[in-house]
């Protein structure tokens, strides 16, 4: 959501938010109407909704059925099994390419990602080691994490290094530090960046590892839910200053889907009018 903000003036890849638009999130809702064969009335989905009552889901958005059998949290859908989870086993397994018993930091470690990195590397047998703001963020008992350290460790070489945010940047409108470039030559060290769209290949082995791991008490989802939209300002501002504690999600909406395309679209209004209330509360993140 930051980076739709009109504030963020660098590259970015979200379209910025226009006062008075819907804002665009993603989050879990009901089907009410659905005019595609492989969704049906009452199905539970995941993936790209807007802060309302209502969605319309057009074709070609990316939606998820989530699998009623598995009995976790709705919650769990956009946190551990959303964006968060996926760029935190996609980022650790497929970019990094870890190994049993290397080394491995983790910066902002208390975050929506970073809390699951540091359990994904203790499941593979690393020495993970966990840096945040400040040291109430409990990583040692919580995260599981080899050490917890507010500074950072000395790269290795031949080290690697898997960059998705810089959330200590977003709001940071100083002048930025470059990295020292003749360490990271005389050591070999590879970076490099990614987008959570990137991991969508792994996306069924992300899902069914992580399933298993909190099947059987591996893996902790670590969240922060509040209540209702009013209180979305505070709980966003919290995000980028102590108060910030892994996953944060509203429960604002019961979001109910109309899942058209073609000439369906022209009886959208209609449709609305005549929906009915009472359908499942659901979060968003």
């Amino acid at each position: 959501m930051k980076s739709q903000s009109s504030s963020q003036t660098s590259i970015s890849y979200a379209t910025t938010i226009t006062p008075g638009e819907v804002i665009d999130t993603y989050g879990v809702g009901r089907v009410l109407v659905s005019h595609r064969p492989d969704f049906k009335k009452d199905d539970l989905v995941a993936g790209f909704l807007t802060w309302g009552e209502y969605t319309i889901v057009k074709k070609g958005s990316l939606l998820n059925k989530l699998d009623p059998s598995l009995e976790f949290p709705l919650s769990y859908h956009v946190g551990v099994f959303g964006f968060s989870g996926l760029a935190a086993y996609g980022g650790f397994f497929e970019v990094c390419k870890p190994k049993p018993g290397e080394k491995v930091f983790v910066s902002a470690a208390s975050s929506s990602i970073g809390h699951l990195i540091g359990q994904y590397a203790k499941l593979l047998g690393c020495y993970v080691v966990g840096s945040a703001g400040s040291q109430e963020k409990g990583l040692m008992s919580t995260l599981t994490t080899s050490e917890a350290r507010c500074q950072k460790q000395h790269m290795n070489s031949l080290g690697r290094v898997a960059i998705c945010g810089v959330i200590s940047e977003y709001t940071n409108a100083s002048t930025r530090a470059a990295p020292e470039m003749l360490d990271i030559v005389y050591k070999r060290i590879r970076i490099q960046v990614f987008l959570t769209a990137d991991l969508m290949t792994v996306y069924a082995d992300f899902l069914s590892k992580t399933v298993e791991y909190l099947h059987y008490g591996k893996l902790k989802a670590i969240e922060d839910i509040s209540q209702g939209v009013e209180s979305i300002p505070s709980a966003f501002i919290g995000l980028f200053n102590a108060t910030g504690r892994r996953t944060h999600i509203s429960e604002c909406f019961s979001i109910r889907l109309f899942i058209l395309e073609g000439e369906w679209l022209k009886g959208t209004t209609k449709t609305l009018n005549r929906s009915s209330p009472g359908e499942q509360r659901t979060s968003q993140n």
